[in-house]
């Protein structure tokens, strides 16, 4: 599943723990993106018993590499996002699946909307997260025109359990 991994630091700074100089997920979300991205599927997944189904990411089957240019300490630098495209795109990949995100900037000085463009231009598509917040006008995030963006949504149902108070009076 997981072919290759690869970190940047490119200015040279040591992390603070629990972070390490290495393209091991720390924090989880790189972990977390890439089972959205490629997870097999998982049978009687739930939420505490709750919309039982199977879970899978969107092509168990795929071969993934990682790119790690976000740091607990740091961010997410601009030098290291773009080293990760060029690096990424010269490495053969189809696809660069991304969560990280911020504030529209204009597109000549956004590093993600570049290094997008920059793939987009060799062939590879590049599938960004639309961001954690709204719905209000001006949330979404990486909004340039050749990325494809994606967005989470709510679902229409209701998750109803019952609860016992400590008066013995049981609510829903």
């Amino acid at each position: 599943k997981l072919i290759g991994a690869k970190y940047y630091r490119l200015d040279g700074s040591k992390p603070s723990k629990p972070e390490i100089l290495s393209p091991i997920d720390v924090a989880g979300h790189g972990t977390h993106t890439a089972s959205t991205a490629a997870g097999k599927p998982v049978r009687r997944a739930s939420l505490y018993g709750l919309a039982n189904g199977t879970a899978r990411g969107a092509v168990p089957g795929a071969r993934l590499a990682a790119y790690k240019v976000c740091w607990a300490d740091a961010g997410c630098p601009d030098v290291d996002i773009l080293a990760a495209f060029d690096d990424a795109i010269s490495d053969g990949v189809d696809v660069i699946s991304m969560s990280v995100g911020g504030p529209p900037l204009a597109y000549f000085s956004d590093s993600l909307a570049i290094g997008a463009f920059h793939a987009m231009k060799k062939g590879v598509l590049t599938v960004m997260s639309a961001g954690n917040d709204g719905p209000s006008p001006g949330t979404t995030e990486n909004v340039a025109p050749w990325i494809f963006t994606v967005g989470a949504t709510t679902t229409g149902r209701h998750f109803k359990t019952k609860v016992s108070l400590g008066n013995g009076k049981v609510i829903t």
